[in-house]
């Protein structure tokens, strides 16, 4: 049986006297050889063979060699199946000959550190791997997120260059924690404004703590396009809002008038139509979210963004139309029709039969299937019919370049109506 223990920078005087036995009584020691010294003079003597653990392949060549009567003990850091020599290991000796016995996990230092509970936090390793696996998960909107950084693919700098890249940068507060378990361990909460200090450790976490953001003063806002972090969204559906390149690409699409009422059917988070609402102030804008905690959230998205809209409901848009509008609110001028799912073909023929003379309806689509549903029916109504594709690509780091990340494609169907 060969006992892996895991160890924290103290090892091995800090280990538990039952890991310790293990030790002295071992005939072989496979460790690192930054902790051989410190073994030889902690030992004193009756020192056991010292095998060095820095390459996995020729640990394992080398354990595979030693008589299975003898014990053998290999140290590693922190939990050793945790990207640890673990896995190596197992695959090339068989778990049934390996005893672990874990350490505290970088991952566990660093929440322990900031005094956070860590059983909501995900992690995603950047170690020799292209750190665009990062933008995904950030899509995801996790309430902690752990990044294991990697020093040849950028660092921290890495890790806050695809955090502003995904518009994210104002949602997540950044905690840099440095040869945790060391004596020159590091931890410090690094403000959006603070450049990285210098010298960064190679061994180094990064926790990004989602925080509700503050809404930025209304003058600092732009005219259009916000950034997808500045809207709060849904705690279960993290990441399911129009991102911004859609968002930018449908408020054009929709000619916006002057005047006149707008309908954002399956609103989501609000986005669509409280830019709107920035950008045409006079329009009357019904919201409708079926989602449990619609309606709140986007009466919260439309406060922090300085607008007010006419109805948010929080109803299934088509019970909406059969049973009657909000009292006070005219038929639409501008619609968009972002829910309905199987139903989306019925809810477009009512919202057809309310749309105003000249009016408009625009469908963000995901696939083609629904686009061949509904573009006939636009068509039989005597509609002037545009289809368009958006395709949008985000810069995301990698190595001391960028690469383009490409987001989901988007169909747009657009249907105007023509004046009698």
């Amino acid at each position: 049986m060969i006992d892996v223990i895991g160890t924290d920078a103290g090892a091995p005087a800090s280990l538990p006297a039952a890991q310790q036995a293990l030790i002295r009584a071992a005939d072989h020691l496979a460790a690192p050889k930054r902790l051989q010294p410190a073994l030889r003079h902690w030992l004193n003597s009756d020192q056991p063979e010292l095998i060095s653990s820095d390459d996995p392949r020729d640990l394992a060549a080398n354990l595979e060699a030693l008589p299975t009567t003898e014990a053998v003990v290999v140290l590693a850091s922190g939990d050793p199946l945790w990207f640890g020599i673990g896995r190596s290991l197992s695959e090339r000796l068989g778990g049934a000959q390996l005893r672990f016995h874990p350490a505290p996990t970088a991952l566990q230092l660093a929440f322990a550190r900031i005094g956070r509970p860590w059983q909501d936090a995900s992690w995603v390793s950047l170690h020799g791997r292209d750190p665009a696996v990062l933008a995904p998960r950030l899509q995801q909107r996790p309430p902690a997120l752990a990044v294991l950084t990697d020093p040849q693919q950028g660092g921290a700098e890495t890790v806050r260059r695809i955090l502003r890249s995904s518009g994210l940068e104002a949602s997540y507060s950044i905690w840099l924690c440095e040869n945790l378990g060391h004596n020159s361990e590091r931890v410090l909460q690094l403000k959006r404004s603070d450049p990285l200090p210098e010298n960064l450790a190679s061994l180094l976490t990064v926790l990004l703590i989602a925080e509700p953001s503050a809404a930025p003063p209304q003058e600092r806002l732009p005219l259009f396009g916000l950034e997808d972090g500045l809207f709060l969204q849904h705690a279960d559906h993290p990441g399911l809002m129009t991102k911004r390149e859609v968002r930018i690409q449908l408020l054009a699409d929709l000619d916006l008038p002057k005047q006149g009422v707008l309908w954002d059917l399956g609103a989501g988070t609000g986005s669509v139509g409280l830019e709107a609402l920035r950008l045409r102030p006079e329009l009357k804008l019904m919201a409708v979210e079926r989602r449990a905690g619609g309606a709140q959230l986007i009466e919260a998205n439309a406060e922090r963004l300085g607008v007010t809209a006419a109805a948010v409901l929080e109803r299934e848009v088509g019970a909406l139309i059969t049973e009657g509008l909000p009292a006070g609110l005219e038929r639409p001028d501008r619609v968009v029709l972002g829910g309905g799912g199987r139903s989306r073909a019925a809810l477009l023929m009512q919202v057809l039969n309310l749309l105003q003379p000249g009016g408009v309806v625009l469908i963000p689509l995901a696939t083609l299937e629904a686009l061949a549903e509904l573009r006939p029916l636009l068509e039989q109504q005597g509609m002037a019919v545009q289809i368009s594709q958006l395709q949008a690509w985000r810069g995301q780091p990698l190595s001391d370049g960028t690469r383009l990340a490409p987001m989901n494609p988007t169909l747009i169907l657009k249907g105007k109506k023509s004046h009698p």
